[in-house]
């Protein structure tokens, strides 16, 4: 972001002056559209239009060229030509302008040359500290009665609300005001990005964050700027206010090959991947523009719950098993009511009336006995927040039922949400509910979703608040075994290798040893003892099962000759031009649960930190959560619990419980690593072998990628301690994420 003179962004949403540079009186430009909309949005600062070719627009006198305005404008909106619009933006600079919004297209989004004329004018603005929304983008809106901001080529202004709209797409904004006036829903802010030049989502929502008209924060993003910005942002933002987003389409992480399994799963589950860093920082995903603003709705609303148990109370049973079954999906509890709460509905209610929960009043209900029937359900302590449904039978009227419910609700602070379901001619209900601060939907799903929301974010900020655990570790040794395969110019480290770096934080291997021939092996495994496993050392196997590098479960020298001969046939015909720089023998670790915990660096996250069952169908069974490095305890723990393969894990059938502690505690130290040395590109422990509990974890593979030497931060210091006391702390930078 180019930063002005505020960083609440005043340049960009309150302005004092705007010059208009390409306003137009030719009907159905963009250039007339967007000045008639500053003047009929009553506007109620000072606004400049500034074409040559004009000597007044809309009746407002026009000048040549941004150096005869009278003032330096607070801000300037571009929508001329693109090849123009580097020399206007230094006019503005050079004159005194704060921020300016390029409205243009014809820059990055168009390729190379387009991308070239747009860092053209980043770098003009730079020279004056401008701040830039833009290009091709659709405007910004401020519905501030102070400021009445329409700085758009729409005409539709939204009613004032209290909630703020960003948009990577300016396609969308159109038809998102439209929706918005046609529901009723009011904002507060409203912006497209376009190219993100300058002021992007990171800078955004934490402006938005200072706000005090808004309550909900809403994305639309393709990508992101920057996810670790974007991720910092928002969890500071989330502390006080939800963030929404909905996010389409790919990012790529790049076109290098992955040489891992943690590469290969951070590729194929990319979208999961964006599922799980919106989590760790308490943003909200909707999986569609409707359920946005289902969410904004309730979220908007003012009102807390306080829990997830909800009441529904309904005059007819299909929608109310509808919410319900809806409950069931969005883990919204519907407990019974107690048998005193059942026994007074019981009394006032008709006769065939359910009082379960759902509570069906059935069609018989008049306004005094449903009004009764909510006080109660919201007084009483069983209940969070009340589900009202009413479909179009019986003699209520739509007024009757508005004051029912609001007489219902008065003095309780518990939401309360409406579904007017099957009604017709209820805008004058909906208005009058919302207007009281009850949000309003047409199907029992919208409203229980939107409630689901609610309850995610009171998760959030009701969370345990754990810290980042520092291990001791020996980094001196893991920055020795580190130079040393620099210097044997290696980019994959051997296992020996990667099991020294690991084995350097902490992480728990089988006895091991390595050697070149026959001899040596049947050796090493007798002082290692039986049962033992061989494997193939070699750099340039990745994944030695399939080329038959692993024989498991040798329990004897006969054995242990047939396999050392099996491997070398199989290892001539599966990977005659493999290196091989000897054979390892392990002890064999007793069969247990598999898990794999990775490393891969992404260059819109930085290192991420992944968890999975493990073994060789890892990526068939795409049972995988990521989280940012450095991680909290609370997300180690987070991470092995929201597997849908967690029973595997707990015990099944028999099976003891596995040690789950020492995963925890296993991630924790991946992630310590990931931090403190740069150098590692990619990483797997996989598989990971699972213990009874109070037995630990042992790691029986690992794979460790690096990066590029040139990019690799040098490593600490060999003639300094690196061993630390185990304590719990904070780490500096980056910070942890929850």
């Amino acid at each position: 972001m180019v930063v002005g003179r505020s960083t609440q962004l005043d340049e960009i949403f309150r302005p004092r002056s705007i010059a208009v540079l390409g306003a137009s009186n030719r009907e159905g430009s963009v250039g007339h559209s967007l000045f008639q909309n500053l003047l009929t949005s009553r506007y109620r600062g000072v606004v400049y239009p500034v074409n040559p070719s004009w000597t007044s627009v809309s009746g407002v006198r026009c000048f040549s060229t941004v150096d005869e305005l009278p003032e330096a404008p607070d801000l300037g909106v571009v929508i001329v030509p693109a090849a123009g619009v580097e020399r206007v933006v230094d006019d503005l600079g050079r004159k005194g302008a704060k921020g300016v919004v390029i409205i243009s297209a014809g820059f990055r989004e168009i390729g190379p040359a387009g991308a070239a004329l747009e860092d053209r004018v980043i770098a003009a603005a730079r020279r004056y500290s401008m701040s830039i929304v833009g290009p091709n983008c659709f405007g910004v809106i401020n519905t501030d009665p102070a400021i009445g901001l329409n700085a758009t080529f729409s005409a539709d202004l939204p009613p004032r609300g209290n909630i703020a709209f960003i948009s990577q797409s300016g396609a969308l904004c159109a038809g998102i005001l439209r929706y918005g006036i046609e529901e009723g829903i009011g904002f507060s802010r409203f912006v497209s990005m376009g190219n993100r030049a300058g002021v992007d989502e990171n800078d955004l929502i934490s402006s938005l964050a200072e706000d005090p008209t808004t309550r909900v924060i809403l994305l639309y993003v393709e990508s992101l700027a920057s996810g670790r910005r974007f991720l910092e942002a928002a969890r500071e933002v989330t502390k006080s206010k939800p963030v929404l987003v909905i996010k389409s389409g790919r990012s790529p992480v790049g076109e290098r090959a992955v040489r891992s399994h943690t590469g290969s799963l951070a590729q194929s589950s990319r979208d999961h991947l964006f599922d799980a860093v919106f989590e760790q920082s308490g943003v909200i995903r909707a999986e569609s523009i409707g359920e946005l603003f289902q969410m904004a709705k309730v979220l908007g609303s003012g009102s807390t719950m306080r829990g997830t148990r909800l009441a529904i109370l309904t005059n007819s049973g299909g929608p109310g098993i509808l919410a319900a079954d809806a409950c069931a999906r969005k883990s919204i509890d519907l407990p019974m009511p107690s048998a005193g709460l059942a026994g007074r509905l019981r009394r006032i209610l008709p006769s065939a009336a359910s009082v379960a929960n759902p509570v069906d009043m059935t069609a018989d209900v008049d306004p005094s006995r449903y009004e009764r029937s909510l006080k109660w359900l919201l007084e009483s302590p069983e209940y969070d927040a009340a589900l009202l449904i009413s479909t179009p039978v019986g003699t209520m009227s739509s007024d009757r039922l508005v004051r029912a419910i609001l007489d219902g609700r008065e003095g309780s602070k518990k939401p309360v949400i409406a579904c007017l379901f099957g009604l017709t001619d209820i805008s004058s209900a909906v208005g009058q509910l919302e207007q009281a601060g009850i949000p309003t939907f047409t199907f029992p799903e919208e409203a229980v979703g939107g409630l689901a929301a609610m309850v995610e974010y009171r998760r959030w900020r009701g969370r345990p608040k754990t810290r980042v655990r520092h291990f001791a570790v020996d980094r001196r040794q893991a920055s020795a075994t580190l130079r040393r395969a620099r210097a044997q110019g290696r980019s994959v480290l051997p296992e020996y290798l990667a099991r020294e770096l690991l084995e350097a934080y902490g992480i728990r291997f089988p006895a091991h040893g390595q050697a070149k021939s026959l001899d040596d092996v049947l050796s090493l495994a007798g002082r290692i003892g039986y049962p033992v496993v061989l494997k193939v050392a070699s750099p340039d196997i990745l994944h030695k099962t399939d080329v038959g590098g692993v024989r498991l479960g040798i329990n004897g020298a006969d054995e242990l000759r047939s396999a050392w001969a099996d491997m070398r046939t199989a290892l001539k015909a599966k990977a005659p031009k493999a290196r091989i720089d000897g054979f390892e023998v392990e002890s064999e670790v007793p069969k247990g649960p598999e898990v794999l915990i990775g490393l891969q660096r992404d260059p819109t996250f930085g290192p991420i930190i992944a968890f999975a069952l493990g073994g060789i169908y890892v990526e068939a069974l795409q049972d995988v959560t990521f989280r940012l490095a450095p991680l909290v305890s609370l997300s180690a723990e987070t991470m092995v619990k929201s597997l849908r393969g967690l029973p595997v894990l707990q015990g099944m059938r028999g099976a003891p419980p596995g040690d789950l502690p020492a995963i925890y505690e296993a991630i924790e130290r991946v992630s310590q690593l990931a931090v403190e040395l740069p150098e590692i590109a990619e990483l797997d422990l996989n598989p990971l072998i699972v213990r009874p509990a109070g037995s630990g974890v042992v790691a029986v593979d690992a794979r460790v990628v690096l990066t590029p030497s040139s990019t690799a931060a040098p490593p600490p210091s060999p003639g300094r301690s690196t061993r630390s006391r185990s304590r719990t702390r904070h780490v500096g930078a980056p910070r942890p994420h929850r």
